[in-house]
């Protein structure tokens, strides 16, 4: 009897669930077979985890961010000194790191369309000017960093020389007018000499008549009086050959230009030409493209900005202000040609110089 059953079992285990057995051995039965190892699992149990993990982190970056804004008012309390320090360097990262982005958004964007930098519009063209700048004036702090314990010394050199050592992004409201108040005020004792040598290289031009209308405008402008764009259009021949043209000009002369779009000085009389040259038809490229754009679209800061890569003092002007002197640069640049570079560098200090001591 017990062979018997015996017998059964094992012929049922072989020929698997009947019909009549359906409902326990199915697949829709109570009793259903079990997953295999290594099966997937359910999707609706994956959906659940994710769901989960997701309100957890939602949880901890809201508790966070609680956190912060206590610890931050309780600086601004306690020690407001440190928090205006505080909240530059944590805005200063946040911009940063935007800026890095959109840094990246245009690069993209000129390998993919197969772009120059003088196609791109003007804002794309001056971020990357400005950024450059910025990484080649971090390089030195970043030098200092290298080697080990040598982050303490990093901090206190950017505390005690924040003009020297720090980017824009990291300057309070208050260091950005007075650092660029200092830059202007260093660039401005390079104007009479710029004026100076312009004077005396006119004495040795071959044409009598555009030689004195030089001399006469230079001394106009030593006087006190601002020269207009039609009088410095006129005399734009002079500057594409000797002695005014930029690789034809004194060392004296360069030197002085340099200063004025914050370049060092202190290089062999080839570098300075060569980066001298760059800088100022970089310029002129930019205002090709600010008359694209058009005055009328740019902010305040944008203004601003472009008048001091000019040779304009603007943090204490006006956005009217501004953009009339802009007009009046836009006038002379977009209508100059490369040859005529060294007009357009000399032009900043010309332009530049009485409405500056207007101000003063």
């Amino acid at each position: 009897m017990a062979l018997s059953r015996a017998c059964c079992r094992g012929a049922l285990w072989r020929l698997g669930p009947g019909p009549g057995l359906s409902r326990a051995w199915g697949p829709l039965g109570p009793l259903g077979p079990r997953p295999a190892r290594g099966a997937p699992r359910s999707p609706v149990c994956c959906l659940s985890t994710k769901a989960g993990s997701r309100s957890i982190l939602a949880a901890l970056a809201s508790k966070a961010k609680r956190i912060n804004g206590r610890y931050e008012r309780f600086l601004e309390r306690t020690f407001p000194r440190f928090y205006v320090l505080y909240a530059t360097f944590t805005k200063g990262i946040q911009a940063l790191f935007l800026e890095v982005k959109e840094i990246r958004k245009i690069k993209s964007k000129m390998s993919r369309q197969r772009l120059s930098v003088q196609q791109l519009p003007y804002r794309e063209m001056e971020r990357l000017r400005q950024f450059r700048r910025d990484v080649i004036k971090a390089i030195p702090i970043g030098i200092i960093a290298i080697p080990p314990f040598a982050n303490f010394l990093v901090i206190v050199l950017m505390y005690f020389f924040p003009r020297q050592l720090l980017i824009r992004y990291f300057w309070t409201p208050n260091q950005q007018v007075e650092f660029l108040d200092a830059y202007d005020a260093i660039r401005r004792d390079s104007y009479p000499d710029v004026v100076e040598s312009l004077a005396l290289a006119a004495r040795f031009l071959p044409e009598p008549q555009l030689r004195k209308r030089l001399r006469e405008l230079c001394a106009e402008v030593q006087q006190g009086s601002q020269p207009r764009v039609a009088e410095l259009y006129a005399v734009r021949s002079l500057f594409s050959g000797s002695p005014l043209g930029l690789n034809k000009l004194q060392v004296s002369h360069v030197k002085a230009l340099s200063q004025v779009l914050f370049l060092t000085p202190h290089l062999p009389a080839f570098f300075l030409r060569h980066r001298l040259r760059s800088h100022v038809l970089e310029i002129r490229n930019l205002d090709r493209a600010m008359l694209r754009l058009g005055l009328g679209q740019m902010s305040e800061e944008e203004l601003k900005a472009a008048c001091y890569l000019r040779g304009l003092n603007s943090t204490h002007l006006g956005m009217s202000e501004c953009r009339a002197w802009l007009e009046q640069w836009l006038g002379l640049s977009c209508k100059l040609q490369a040859s005529e570079a060294s007009l357009l560098a000399n032009s900043m200090v010309l332009l530049s110089l009485n409405y500056v001591r207007a101000k003063e």
